[in-house]
Order: C-alpha cells, then sequence, then structure tokens
C-alpha cells in the first residue's frame, strides 16, 4: 500500500514538472550512469526537459549508451521544478552536481540510504536502483523506450557483477527479459560492463596486484595517485580491480585503498554471503549494502589503511552479528 501512494504521488509529481534535474553519485557507477540515463530518457520521451549532470562525467566504459554525451559535469541554467537524485546514499556524495538545491525526490536501493530529500523512494531489498526503475516507471506515467531499456539493463548488469551477486533473485532475470523485450542487447551490455576493459585500465590493475595483500581470510591492495599516472588511467576509481580482488579463493573479504586529491582515500569492501561490510562504511561515513560497500575518508593513505584494516579485522574475528563467526581467524595487530 505505501508503495502504491508513493507510485501516485511521483506520477503526479512527473506530470507537473516541466524541467528535471537529475544527478547521481561521484565516481558513479553502472547502476548510476544506467538509472541517470534510464529515468532521463524516459522523462524526455515524455516530453520533459532534463538535463542529467554527474559531477565526474560519464565513464569510458559506459560513454557507449544511448543519451551519454547529454550528461553534463554541472547544472546549467534553471532554475528546475524537480530534481532528483539516483542511486545515491547520502547527499555529500552527489559533489557539486545539484549546486546547493534541496532534492525533491530520491530513488535508491542502498540499505544505508539516509533519506535526504522531500520523498524518498528507497527498495533496499532490490539489487540496483535500476531495478527500482525498471519496476515502477510505466507505474509512473512514464514510457521504457529502446534506448531506457539500455539504460536500466546495463545498471542491473553492473551491479549485480553480471547476475553473480547473491541477491539476485527470478524477477531480477525475468526483468532483465523484459528490458531485452524491449530492445536492450544482454551480451552487448554483459561485455561492455563486465568483460571489456581498457589498456590503461588494465595496467592500473598491474600495479595494484603487485602491492596485494593477504591476512588470512582477507585480502587487500591500494592505488595511489602515481600509480593512476604511470597507467595514464583517466578515472578517479579502482577500474573495478575490487571484483577481481574479492573473487580470490579462501577470502571472506576484500578491500582495496584509492588515494585522492586533497589528502581523502576512497574505500571499497566487497564481502562472501554472510557478512555486512556496510557497518565498517559507516563508521567511516560511508554506506552500501551488506556484500559492498565504500566510504570517502580524509587523511593519507597509510593513516587510512591502518584504521579500515582493524575495522575490517575486527569484523572478520566477531563476525557479521558481533559473534564469533565459523570462519573467523584471530586478529592479527599492526
Amino acid at each position: 500500500m505505501m508503495n502504491d501512494a508513493l507510485n501516485i504521488l511521483l506520477r503526479d509529481e512527473f506530470q507537473r514538472a516541466g524541467s528535471i534535474l537529475i544527478v547521481s553519485h561521484i565516481r558513479p557507477d553502472g547502476d548510476a550512469v544506467g538509472s541517470l540515463l534510464g529515468l532521463g530518457l524516459s522523462l524526455q520521451t515524455a516530453g520533459k526537459q532534463v538535463q542529467m549532470v554527474l559531477s565526474d562525467g560519464v565513464p569510458v566504459s559506459f560513454r557507449h549508451l544511448p543519451g551519454a554525451n547529454q550528461v553534463l559535469r554541472k547544472a546549467q541554467g534553471g532554475p528546475f521544478d524537480l530534481a532528483i537524485v539516483v542511486d545515491c546514499s547520502d547527499l555529500l556524495r552527489t559533489g557539486a552536481a545539484l549546486g546547493g538545491r534541496v532534492p525533491d525526490i530520491n530513488i535508491d536501493h542502498h540499505i544505508t540510504n539516509l533519506e535526504f530529500a522531500r520523498i524518498n523512494y528507497v527498495m533496499p531489498e532490490d539489487q540496483a536502483t535500476a531495478v527500482v526503475l525498471g519496476d515502477n516507471l510505466e507505474a509512473w506515467g512514464l514510457p521504457v523506450t529502446e534506448p531506457v531499456a539500455k539504460a536500466l539493463l546495463n545498471g542491473i548488469v553492473s551491479d549485480t557483477i553480471g547476475f553473480r551477486t547473491p541477491n539476485v533473485t527470478a524477477h531480477t532475470l525475468r526483468l532483465a527479459a523484459w528490458l531485452m523485450d524491449h530492445g536492450a542487447n544482454l551480451s552487448e551490455l554483459y561485455n561492455r560492463a563486465i568483460v571489456r576493459r581498457t589498456f590503461e585500465a588494465a595496467q592500473y590493475w598491474a600495479q595494484g596486484l603487485t602491492k596485494l595483500k593477504r591476512d588470512g581470510r582477507m585480502v587487500w591492495t591500494s592505488l595511489t595517485l602515481i600509480d593512476r599516472g604511470a597507467a595514464s588511467y583517466s578515472g578517479n576509481d579502482d577500474a573495478d580491480l575490487v571484483n577481481v580482488i574479492s573473487a580470490i579463493d579462501d577470502t571472506d573479504i576484500g578491500v582495496i585503498f584509492v588515494e585522492q586529491r586533497e589528502n581523502r582515500v576512497k574505500v571499497s569492501w566487497r564481502a562472501q554471503p554472510g557478512w555486512d561490510v556496510s557497518q565498517i562504511a559507516l563508521q567511516f561515513g560511508g554506506g552500501g549494502h551488506p556484500a559492498a560497500s565504500g566510504a570517502d575518508i580524509s587523511g593519507n593513505l597509510p593513516d587510512v589503511q591502518t584504521k579500515v584494516l582493524t575495522a575490517t579485522r575486527q569484523l572478520l574475528a566477531h563476525g557479521s552479528n558481533g559473534k564469533n563467526h565459523p570462519n573467523s581467524i584471530p586478529a592479527k595487530a599492526g
């Protein structure tokens, strides 16, 4: 009943609005880009004036998507009748994309979402924000065209790492099939989002893999600004290296540290089923999901590593629910 009421509310909001601003988070992933484009292109087809903004722009691996060339790094003009944030758990992660505007609508699937907008449509049981949109666009009076379907399926494929995350359900696959019926090419999207990498990204991976460390059932590595320059990698993320290291046998948690400018470090955690790394991310002002979370932390790389690894070892030692976990190992000092 609550979702029915929210659907009616959002349908009315979209019908009344003439100009709409849509933004997502810094260092956008496939779900952020796919959700931004999926909603934006659908609203455009419905006759709305739409501006789509990502502070860090569209990553190279997603620039093939329809509408990617429309995405700006900063909002232009305005004012807008509606400001919408998609796939973002807290307002700070939008960077400067909103230009100080308080958002009207927040559409997301992160369990750690802070519900910062006037209207919050947060579905933590969904595998991606693109799933939230795929399930509800038509209920909001918005069309699902071929470009919209491509963008949304890209978001689903990306956030489920090619349907491999443990939260994938039969409904996820049915929705993917429905989007394919609307023109989305699964094999092409899968290949672009999961398989293909630029030469520079591969070189960047090499920098991180040479520093890979293991401590019992945890693995981690780091990527510095020097590494980024040496690989000529244009992004400020980890090029999805965290998904590679978290697939190592006999480990429960993978962590990657990516040095940023202005004395900050982006940290990403990935965990096997039964572990909840979102609670660690929350300790450091971040958020996400039990199996995949992240945080942007102030400090230099060595200090941030020490703090984060200590907290992660404590989780492994005490279990995901604060009790001794059957797979836990004694925590090492240092």
